[in-house]
């Protein structure tokens, strides 16, 4: 017996990367990553046919991501980067009048706080 699990589709040879589960009671449809051990109820897919699977009309497909697997940078992700570097660039005009402590003092835009939650004015206004 080999000791990598192959991909359980008919003909594909491919080494296993995830595991199908059906959850019939709730019409779904369970793809995560590799299991431990081979269970009786359970399918290994190779990295191909788990990418293309599809479930009967009525099922919903639900993809556990592999926690140890690297991470694709969605467009959220870009979109807070490009803010952020937005945010970085924009001149900040913090005078060094207020010799005060406390929180108004460290930033001008602060209008009120709320324990820890605090009330910005906008930059713009």
């Amino acid at each position: 017996m080999s000791p990598v699990r192959r991909c359980s589709r008919t003909a594909c040879g491919r080494p296993a990367v995830a595991t199908l589960t059906y959850v019939y009671a709730d019409s779904t449809a369970v793809l995560g990553p590799l299991a431990t051990y081979a269970e009786p109820h359970c399918y290994d897919l190779c990295a191909e046919h788990s990418e293309r699977l599809t479930a009967p009309r009525g099922w919903e497909v639900v993809r556990l991501s592999d926690p140890s697997a690297p991470t694709r940078p969605s467009g959220d992700d870009l979109e807070a980067l490009a803010n952020a570097v937005r945010e970085a660039a924009r001149p900040h005009d913090r005078g060094d009048g207020r010799s005060g402590g406390g929180p108004q003092a460290a930033d001008p835009m602060e209008v009120a706080r709320r324990g820890h939650l605090r009330v910005l004015r906008s930059p713009d206004s």
